[in-house]
């Protein structure tokens, strides 16, 4: 069961049949309660800072969506509170990766996504970066 009114809900399976994909999006959400706004997460370990899986575009996304659902729970939300994914790439070829890896994370979700490839991140060892707005529903 999803959390929020989810229209049009898609796999990407069907739109995407070339690609290797299996995303639960939607076109839209419909939400009430309160947001939760999280900073773009990539591959780096919050408390220690450090960067890992250089390189690894895969191993980058499934660290920032590791961090994703620890910041959610830390604000006393949940991934099925997920409404919005934006997802930045450095290269287009990594997208594959990318969404296979957050596909497992929000397997039943159906969050609205976004994707951009853009020619850098803040640091060069970034080749991913996801940022998501969530809703705690009212209760």
């Amino acid at each position: 069961m999803t959390t929020h009114t989810r229209i049009r809900p898609f796999n990407t399976k069907q739109t995407y049949p070339e690609q290797k994909l299996d995303n639960d999006l939607c076109q839209a959400v419909v939400a009430r309660g309160t947001m939760i706004f999280l900073r773009g997460q990539i591959a780096q370990d919050l408390d220690t800072r450090e960067s890992l899986h250089a390189g690894d575009p895969g191993k980058q996304a499934e660290k920032a969506m590791s961090n994703i659902k620890m910041l959610l729970e830390e604000a006393g939300g949940e991934m099925s509170h997920i409404c919005r994914v934006v997802v930045y790439v450095t290269d287009i070829r990594y997208r594959e990766a990318v969404y296979q890896e957050m596909g497992k994370w929000l397997k039943g979700v159906f969050p609205v996504s976004t994707g951009l490839v853009v020619p850098a991140l803040a640091r060069p060892e970034w080749v991913v970066e996801i940022e998501a707005t969530a809703v705690i529903p009212d209760a």
